[in-house]
């Protein structure tokens, strides 16, 4: 089947591995001479309207998706675990 960029633009990627929904492809990584596609990229969303810039964008490789199909392209990868940052300000700092 032949798919064009903007055809799989419109279609969600989820991990059926953990059953998360990561986002909707944005990127494309090609081989030059070949012209093959290596891998999809889902950006990262944004904090806050993207003043506070992005999460890490997801990269997945070709050989990691599973199915595409009418809406969704369903892949299977381990996804790396985000970590979450803590503020330094807590309620607790203000009582001590």
């Amino acid at each position: 089947m032949v798919y064009c960029f903007s055809d799989l633009m419109c279609k969600e990627v989820i991990n059926i591995k953990t059953g998360t929904k990561i986002g909707y492809v944005d990127d494309l990584e090609l081989t030059c001479p070949e012209a093959k596609i290596i891998s999809i990229i889902v950006f990262g969303r944004s904090k806050f309207f993207g003043i506070f810039g992005r999460e890490p964008d997801t990269v997945i490789k070709w050989c990691d998706i599973e199915i595409v199909g009418e809406d969704t392209i369903l892949v299977c990868f381990d996804e790396p675990r985000k970590r979450h940052k803590r503020s330094g300000f807590s309620m607790e700092t203000l009582f001590t």
